[in-house]
C-alpha cells in the first residue's frame, strides 16, 4: 500500500513542484480554503494554543491571526514541494543568509558546529545554507511511516550535500564525524514538546510551563561544539532572510541548563514579534496540567 500511495501521489507534487510561484501561491490560496474554511485541519489545536500564549488578545484578534497562521502554513506545504525541482540558484535569491562570513569563521578555525533555530517562517528553505560552506550537513527528523516518502525526502535534502539522520542517530553519528576530523553542521529545531517520560527539565515557553528538550545542550557539552543560534524572517511571500545572532564557542563553559534556557529565550522573542509564522499545529502545551513538583 505504501509504493501504491507513492506511485499515485508522486506525480502529483511534481507537477506541483514545477508550476511557477505565481501560480504556486494561487494553489496556495485555493489550499488555505479546503484546509482553513472547510476542513479546519487542526483548527481546535491551533485556537487552544494562541488563546493560552495570548490570553490578552480578544477572540476576533485571535480568529485574525489564526486566518494569518492557515495562509503561511499553506504557503509552506506549496513550498515544501517546491524543494522537489526548485533550481539552486532560485533557492539563493529566495532564502537570503544575511551574515554567512560567521560560518566562514568556524570552518577557518576548523569547527564544527550545533545549528539551532525554530520551527518559524520556512526552516526548510535553511538546507541552502550547504551551498556555501564546506560543512557537511545533518538535519535531526523523525522519519516518515511510508518508506518511499522517507527516500524522497532524504533525496531531496541531499540535493544541497545535507543529510537526514533520527534523533537515536544523532550522537553515534556526531560521535563518529568529530573523530574522524570531519567538519560538521548539525540543524536541530528544538522547540517542540518531548515524551514526558523522556523530559528532564521543565520551564516557562512562551508563558505557560513545559517540558523542554535538552539533547542538544547535552551533544554540544559532550562533543565540545560551538552553539549557533540563527533565526529565519520571512521578509514577503516567498522571500526569506536568515541571520545568526549567536555562537556559543565554548557551551562546556556554561551551568546546566543555561543554553536551553538561552534558546527558548532566544526563539520566544522572535515568536512573540510576529507568531503568524511560528508552527501552531503541535500540541506544545499537553502536560501543561502535569508540571513536576520540582519544576513548579
Amino acid at each position: 500500500m505504501q509504493l501504491i500511495a507513492y506511485i499515485l501521489i508522486y506525480p502529483i507534487l511534481w507537477l506541483i513542484s514545477i508550476l511557477p510561484f505565481r501560480l504556486l501561491y494561487g494553489l496556495s490560496d485555493i489550499l488555505y480554503i479546503f484546509l482553513f474554511k472547510i476542513f479546519g485541519y487542526r483548527k481546535t489545536t491551533v485556537k487552544e494554543n494562541l488563546r493560552l500564549v495570548f490570553p490578552d488578545k480578544s477572540e476576533k484578534e485571535i480568529a485574525t491571526l489564526t486566518s494569518k497562521f492557515y495562509h503561511h502554513l499553506c504557503d509552506l506545504i506549496l513550498e515544501a514541494i517546491k524543494s522537489l525541482s526548485i533550481k539552486e540558484s532560485e533557492m539563493k535569491k529566495r532564502f537570503v543568509y544575511k551574515n554567512i562570513e560567521k560560518f566562514k569563521a568556524l570552518e577557518a578555525d576548523n569547527k564544527s558546529a550545533l545549528l539551532m533555530c525554530s520551527h518559524y517562517a520556512n526552516w526548510e528553505w535553511s538546507v541552502v545554507l550547504q551551498c556555501y560552506i564546506k560543512h557537511r550537513g545533518y538535519a535531526i527528523y523523525k522519519r516518515l511511516r511510508n518508506k518511499h516518502f522517507d527516500k524522497l525526502v532524504r533525496r531531496i535534502r541531499a540535493r544541497y550535500n545535507a543529510y537526514l539522520i533520527t534523533t537515536k542517530e544523532t550522537i553515534s553519528t556526531l560521535t563518529n564525524l568529530k573523530s574522524q576530523n570531519i567538519l560538521f553542521i548539525a540543524g536541530f529545531a528544538a522547540d517542540q514538546s518531548p515524551k514526558k517520560n523522556k523530559a528532564h527539565y521543565w520551564r516557562s515557553f512562551l508563558g505557560i510551563k513545559a517540558p523542554v528538550i535538552t539533547g542538544p545542550e547535552m551533544i554540544a557539552k559532550r562533543l565540545d561544539v560551538p552553539v549557533v543560534f540563527f533565526r529565519i524572517d520571512k521578509v514577503k511571500r516567498g522571500y526569506y532572510e536568515a541571520t545568526i545572532d549567536d555562537v556559543i564557542m565554548n557551551p562546556k563553559d556554561l551551568a546546566e541548563n543555561e543554553l536551553t534556557d538561552r534558546y527558548i529565550d532566544y526563539i520566544e522573542k522572535q515568536i512573540y514579534e510576529k507568531p503568524e509564522f511560528y508552527l501552531w499545529t503541535h500540541k506544545r502545551w499537553k502536560h501543561k496540567d502535569d508540571v513536576p513538583k520540582e519544576f513548579l
